[in-house]
């Protein structure tokens, strides 16, 4: 069995680790620790103290500079003058939530819907792609009649209690559901498949029969499609086709969560799911769609969002308010006027070009894969094994923290690092990242 790894505990400071802190950070953590109590994490062995941000910059509170390569909440750049300057203009209007008439929930849905196929035609907003998800969960539940969602083996799809249920990347100590079934991620590095479309879809119909062996109805497949929980699967474009007509064909629907890949930042489609030239029957989004500004949306087909809203009303206080819809409006509109879409797929192409580069001079580097500013970079303990090297992707995730790099890991195996930046991330930031890998593995022995 794989090496459990989660998004909440790889990477992270933990209690052994507090001896090596200055007494400044110490102080931090400790009141940290007594006021916020232990479900929280922070990364890193040194934890990072930040104060200001700038596009794909960071400063912490001694001064120093980090390029930020992992943050895809900052979506268009952190503290982006667009994003600010609409919501303090509409702060100073109005905010208040969807009950009565506003234009700037209409217009921008207009505008966000004119981005998907045209079947796509609904749109409901939340706060949270956590939100986003559990009501994509209910619908998916309306409108087949079953129970049962299926998703890949290391997902996260948020902190309800409908997503946690579906989420085995928070790791052992969360519960999946009863209905959940986890299916083998689509691992093109792993898998030795002719066709890894078939084999993905293969391994989606045997969760589906397994559902019906347990007297579960199938309800859906819920996905974000580069996969990157699962350490950073893009390729081959178009596999998701198959799994996809697997889905329908047993009478479920499929939920394209792109809270991560959406929004341009695969550059080879506005959304990840069109990459694969899918019809997604329900989208989710989060946060980045609002540049950290809590907004999130749920876009359907009228007739699969109908099984559901027909018979039941939903409210969210402040899912689509005003000033989250002003955040919105300007990093749809930041993306389009400064080309972030074909921006991402160059600068992303550039930057895995140069990274696949360094496999050359480190033996520990596995494969590197991506799409626009989104790539994986994995290592291994040698590449004829292909085994998995969670132990130095750590340590050089530790590495590249001293060389004011900033990032994580991803992937059953823990061994992935997840290199997501900023969009504003530029072709000049690329010798910082790229040296500070090829000095961080040499640092290293790797």
């Amino acid at each position: 069995m794989a090496t459990r790894s989660t998004i909440m505990d790889t990477n992270s400071f933990r209690a052994e680790h507090a001896d090596g802190l200055d007494a400044a950070t110490r102080q931090l953590t400790d009141k940290r620790s007594k006021v916020l109590g232990e479900s929280y994490r922070l990364f890193y062995r040194k934890p990072v103290h930040l104060v200001r941000g700038e596009g794909q910059y960071l400063w912490d509170a001694a001064g120093n500079k980090y390029l930020d390569v992992y943050n895809n909440v900052a979506s268009i750049g952190h503290c982006h003058p667009a994003v600010i300057e609409a919501v303090n203009q509409q702060m100073k209007m109005l905010n208040t939530h969807t009950r009565y008439l506003h234009e700037r929930i209409l217009d921008y849905t207009e505008e966000l819907l004119a981005t998907t196929p045209d079947t796509i035609d609904r749109a409901m907003y939340m706060c949270t792609g956590s939100e986003a998800n559990d009501l994509a969960i209910r619908v998916a539940r309306a409108f087949s009649g079953g129970t049962g969602i299926i998703v890949s083996q290391e997902a996260y799809h948020g902190t309800s209690d409908l997503t946690s249920g579906v989420s085995p990347a928070l790791g052992s100590g969360q519960p999946l559901a009863a209905t959940t079934r986890l299916v083998s991620p689509p691992d093109a590095y792993r898998v030795n498949a002719p066709d890894l479309g078939e084999w993905f879809a293969n391994e989606i119909q045997k969760q589906i029969d397994d559902m019906k062996a347990h007297g579960i109805k199938f309800a859906g497949f819920l996905a974000d499609s580069i996969f990157s929980s699962d350490g950073v699967l893009p390729n081959p474009r178009g596999f998701l086709q198959k799994a996809v007509d697997v889905v329908h064909a047993n009478g479920g629907i499929f939920i394209a969560d792109e809270v991560q890949p959406g929004f341009g930042r695969t550059g080879d489609a506005f959304w990840g799911f069109a990459r694969h030239g899918v019809v997604p029957d329900v989208v989710t989004t989060g946060k980045p769609m609002g540049n950290g500004i809590p907004v999130s949306g749920l876009l359907a087909k009228s007739d699969v969002l109908a099984a559901f809203s027909d018979d039941i009303p939903y409210f969210n206080t402040f899912g689509g308010n005003p000033v989250a819809m002003a955040a919105a409006q300007a990093v749809l509109t930041v993306i389009k006027e400064e080309g972030l879409q074909e921006h991402s797929r160059v600068v992303g192409a550039k930057l895995l070009a140069e990274l696949q580069k360094l496999m050359d001079r480190h033996e520990s580097i596995g494969d590197v894969r991506g799409a626009g500013l989104f790539i994986g970079f994995e290592l291994v303990q040698d590449r004829t094994s292909k085994t998995p090297d969670k132990a130095l992707a750590l340590d050089l995730t530790e590495k590249l923290r001293d060389h004011h790099v900033l990032t994580s890991v991803a992937g059953p195996y823990g061994n992935v690092l997840k290199l997501r930046p900023p969009l504003a991330f530029q072709e000049s930031d690329i010798d910082w990242l790229v040296g500070a890998l090829d000095k961080s593995l040499t640092e290293l022995g790797r």
